[in-house]
């Protein structure tokens, strides 16, 4: 599969996990990709840029803000707001992808979430970012669930949260572009509240199935 848009060019924020997987989809759907890490010339990242081929470039964080048309959040969720609020300038106007979660490893395993109930994680992003538009997906599962959803044998969820419908249709198709058959618009950005709190129990289902690769599946009558 090819990209939906392929003059889009995409940043992803983070060298770890989720941020490799993310943006080695990206790339392998033909679309340019800086990944950010708070040092330009950090080593998971070079080493990532290098494998990935001529699409694959490095940079700061801010760097990599002012790159790409499309932002991705995948940093850790303890150090979003602030590596984010610093790039607002950069990130005006854009469409910003966040996966992060709120997540508090303070106290050992499995984690607390640092907010929740009356707000979330995604909503403070976009409070601290009032020109961006923030759509929140991708948080309810492991990173190589996230752009391989085959990996899990038969239909299951993807959600989509945003107040911006323009931004949340171009994430939902790009879901679509990584495999994501019917991606499940929850409405406006508070309802990642719920998705955020899902990570609670994803702990649990981790620590007691030794894998993460399994995903939520919705049974309709």
């Amino acid at each position: 599969m090819t990209a939906t848009n392929p003059t889009a060019k995409f940043s992803v924020l983070g060298a770890g996990m989720v941020g490799h997987a993310l943006a080695g989809k990206l790339v392998s759907l033909g679309y340019p990709v800086m990944m950010g890490s708070r040092d330009e010339s950090a080593a998971k990242a070079a080493a990532w840029a290098q494998q990935a081929g001529p699409l694959a470039s490095t940079g700061s964080y801010a760097q990599a803000a002012a790159f790409g048309d499309i932002v991705i959040n995948a940093l850790q969720g303890a150090a979003s707001l602030s590596v984010l609020g610093d790039l607002n300038a950069r990130l005006a106007g854009k469409l910003l992808i966040d996966i992060a979660n709120p997540l508090d490893f303070s106290h050992g395993m499995p984690p607390r979430l640092f907010v929740s109930n009356t707000t979330s994680l995604a909503e403070e992003i976009q409070k601290a970012l009032p020109t961006t538009r923030v759509v929140k997906t991708l948080n309810t599962m492991h990173a190589p669930v996230m752009v391989d959803p085959g990996l899990v044998p038969g239909p299951h969820e993807v959600f989509v949260s945003g107040d911006d419908e323009g931004a949340k249709a171009r994430v939902i198709d790009l879901l679509r572009s990584f495999g994501w058959q019917a991606p499940i618009d929850l409405g406006g950005l508070d309802s990642a509240r719920g998705t955020e709190q899902w990570l609670a129990l994803w702990f649990r289902l981790y620590g007691r199935l030794g894998t993460g690769v399994f995903n939520l599946r919705l049974v309709r009558p």
